[in-house]
């Protein structure tokens, strides 16, 4: 009879001591099972992934079919097939042979718990620790390995796989997310095809413009929100990834996660232990959206700093005045959102630098003290302002970058990521460079602007952690002759090291994530920062697209929106401010605009709409998302909904995305409510002169999810108020 090791949360451990020599291990949450074969002396096994098994399950698991591969492939004996792990002993030797040789479990102090499977070669002194990661009540599992040796060399590392996953062939569809600055998080979906499909990032520092390290697998079609089965993956890394898809002529697909392997061959020490990023996997039932609910969860449980703490409603200075900071100007931006009902300002760009003042984007980053031409009382000035004003302040910073202008480039050049015998390629502003976080002193910089500014000025509760630039040249002027391929691991080390160390020391400060944008929404930094900025780009209508498909794996506690000007300063559309409110309230509200270009009408509406919003924010940030109709179907409109987790609050949201004449646009039924309670329904940010015919009224769960109710394609205002964009958000409230 077949031993079995279980980590289990609802299903029954037949036994569960620390270490154990295992056939069958099974790693379960509330509603998944992942059971692999580890048997002592072969190679670990992948059994099943998918919905929880009973022990009768468990029993006959076998006999329904399983597959027949390698829980963690390596290259080198059957070299024709895709590995997750290459390598070169010290010898020379390019073939690993990996065996089970011990399997134990241990409890970490947030309440998880990790299954460890360790696999030896046959004839080489190396091992692979291949880990599994569970947390009580939440339907992830994190799965990363750890390689060391005691060869008398270095083992060079040539592939690292977080994990690899087989996917039984049927009609698979892929949800991946692509794009470019100001135009990030756009959703695609497609069948997965023959041969290889490949999703990777190189830029080196910020790795989710282009493509994000993160997809839906449907297994039943073209996914569906609230049905079919789907697994979801994330790589928790903020480097170089590469996300891999092999259909070979068996029934599988075959899935890789791991650090882009590209010029980054890792020459592992004896004794050092190599460890890759967790790859978070999660399976569900319930469609795309509940793996996006699962991701949600133990996103704002586990892996998003304070991701249980509501944020606060701020303006951000940047659209607003750009580089023109003055103190006056500051104080009047103060008074504008503490009136509307703002709680955080922001300083952005342009506070800083004194032989090089930061007048634009060309200069004096690294030289972070504060330009008194600019701001007379300091920093200590403004947090006293907003103190006066009973808001709290918060400052932009950039601390992993510098400009050849600058004195911090003049003192060390030594700092920069450089190519030996090649001048430095300069980026933003022709000037900008990026320090070399491989280099423990840049790391000691990098913790020293915070802590500095932190230690002088403890009233910053908001930091805006920015960076504008790739990698632009390989090349460190830290790190050996024989390790320049190290550089892309080596600084994202570097980087965690820092983020570390900060954390530490400052736990409570608010830290956004903010990378040319929304280049570091990922799982990979956010344990380090409580939000990302989705997008550069403000303009209402494109966020509702971009906002949409970052969802998919990101809760809306950790997505930055703002309500900015009109005309865009990025699209040049007009779009007029119950419609630039409503999106921006379906995420963490904020402004980004200057107030005293508002009129007083304006201001007005914006003060009732952060009203409003305080009266959902619970709801909107920690609550469970189900997305209804996506702009993606090209229906006209986009609809979505936050339901609180006892069911008894929802926020419903409808935007209309185009406008025609005698436009017929779908009924959208809700989702995620109680069947059998009955909701108030009240209009949030109502422009109307008249109220909706079902404000006030009582419908049931059953009846709104069953039927929706009727949205008005245009809003009842005056006719010089007309426009052609129409938006709702109603407020469902248990009786």
């Amino acid at each position: 009879m077949n031993k079995v090791l279980c980590m289990a949360f609802g299903v029954s451990a037949l036994f569960s001591p620390s270490i154990i020599m295992a056939e069958t291990v099974h790693v379960s949450t509330p509603k998944t099972s992942l059971v692999l074969e580890a048997t002592n002396g072969d190679p670990l096994k992948f059994v099943y992934y998918g919905n929880a098994l009973t022990a009768v399950d468990m029993e006959s698991l076998k006999a329904a079919g399983i597959p027949n591969f390698n829980a963690y492939p390596v290259y080198g004996l059957w070299p024709e097939k895709e590995a997750a792990m290459s390598a070169v002993h010290a010898d020379g030797n390019m073939t690993l042979d990996m065996a089970v040789s011990g399997v134990k479990t241990r409890k970490d102090a947030d309440g998880s718990e990790v299954t460890t499977v360790t696999m030896t070669d046959r004839v080489y002194p190396l091992t692979i620790d291949v880990n599994y990661r569970t947390f009580p009540g939440e339907d992830v599992i994190e799965t990363w390995t750890e390689t060391t040796h005691n060869e008398k060399g270095d083992v060079t590392l040539n592939r690292f796989m977080s994990g690899y996953l087989p996917v039984r062939r049927s009609d698979v569809h892929v949800s991946q997310f692509y794009g470019s600055w100001a135009n990030e998080g756009k959703l695609e979906e497609a069948p997965l095809p023959h041969g290889v499909k490949m999703i990777k990032n190189k830029d080196g520092v910020r790795n989710s413009h282009t493509s994000h390290g993160e997809v839906m697998i449907s297994l039943d079609g073209k996914g569906r929100e609230n049905e079919g089965r789907v697994i979801g993956a994330a790589l928790c890394y903020g480097g170089n990834y590469k996300l891999m898809f092999d259909t070979d002529d068996s029934d599988y697909h075959h899935f890789f996660a791991g650090i882009n392997e590209e010029n980054s061959a890792y020459h592992l020490k004896k004794g050092e232990t190599f460890a890759t990023p967790p790859l978070a996997l999660t399976y569900s039932e319930e469609g795309l959206g509940g793996a996006s609910r699962n991701f949600h969860k133990w996103g704002r449980d586990y892996r998003l700093a304070h991701g249980n703490t509501p944020r606060k409603i701020l303006l951000n200075s940047w659209e607003g005045v750009y580089f023109d900071i003055n103190e006056e100007g500051m104080k009047q931006m103060m008074t504008d959102i503490a009136d509307m009902g703002g709680e955080l300002f922001v300083m952005d760009d342009g506070w800083f630098g004194v032989k090089y003042p930061r007048n634009n984007d060309s200069t004096s980053l690294g030289d972070w003290t504060v330009d008194t031409n600019k701001l007379p009382n300091g920093i200590k000035g403004l947090c006293d302002a907003a103190k006066e004003r009973g808001i709290k302040f918060g400052i932009w910073i950039e601390p992993e970058m510098t400009n050849s202008a600058s004195e911090l480039y003049e003192e060390h050049p030594e700092y920069v990521i450089k190519a030996p015998k090649r001048d430095a390629i300069e980026g933003r502003g022709g000037t900008q460079l990026v320090l070399d976080l491989a280099n423990p002193k840049v790391q000691d910089f990098v913790f020293n602007v915070v802590d500095t500014l932190m230690t002088k000025y403890p009233e910053i509760d908001y930091i805006k952690w920015d960076a504008n630039a790739p990698i632009m040249n390989h090349g460190s002027q830290y790190l050996t002759a024989d390790n320049q391929s190290h550089l892309y691991i080596d600084y994202h080390k570097g980087f965690t090291a820092a983020v570390e160390r900060i954390r530490e020391k400052y736990p409570d400060v608010t830290i956004q994530a903010c990378a040319s944008g929304g280049g570091r929404a990922n799982w990979g930094v956010l344990p380090y920062f409580d939000e990302f900025w989705v997008s550069d780009n403000t303009d209402a209508l494109q966020r509702i697209y971009m906002q949409w498909g970052t969802s998919y794996f990101f809760p809306a506690i950790a997505m930055a929106s703002h309500i900015s000007a009109s005309p865009n300063h990025q699209t040049n559309r007009i779009v007029p401010l119950k419609f630039r409110t409503d999106v921006a309230m379906s995420g963490r509200l904020g402004m980004e605009i200057q107030p005293k270009d508002m009129t007083a009408e304006e201001k007005e509406q914006t003060r009732k709409a952060i009203e409003d919003y305080k009266l959902v924010r619970d709801v909107v940030q920690l609550g469970d998302l189900y997305r209804l109709l996506s702009p993606y179907d090209g229906k006209g409109a986009a609809s979505l909904m936050y339901v609180a987790p006892d069911k008894n609050d929802a926020v419903y949201y409808w935007w209309k995305t185009e406008q025609f004449v005698n436009q017929q646009l779908p009924r959208v039924k809700m989702a995620g409510l109680d069947p059998d309670k009955t909701y108030v329904v009240t209009e949030l940010n109502r422009v109307d002169n008249e109220p909706l015919p079902y404000e006030g009224k009582a419908f049931t769960g059953r009846f709104l999810m069953s039927n929706g109710l009727e949205m008005p394609l245009s809003h009842n205002v005056d006719w010089n108020k007309r426009n052609d964009y129409a938006s709702r958000v109603l407020r469902l409230t248990a009786k």
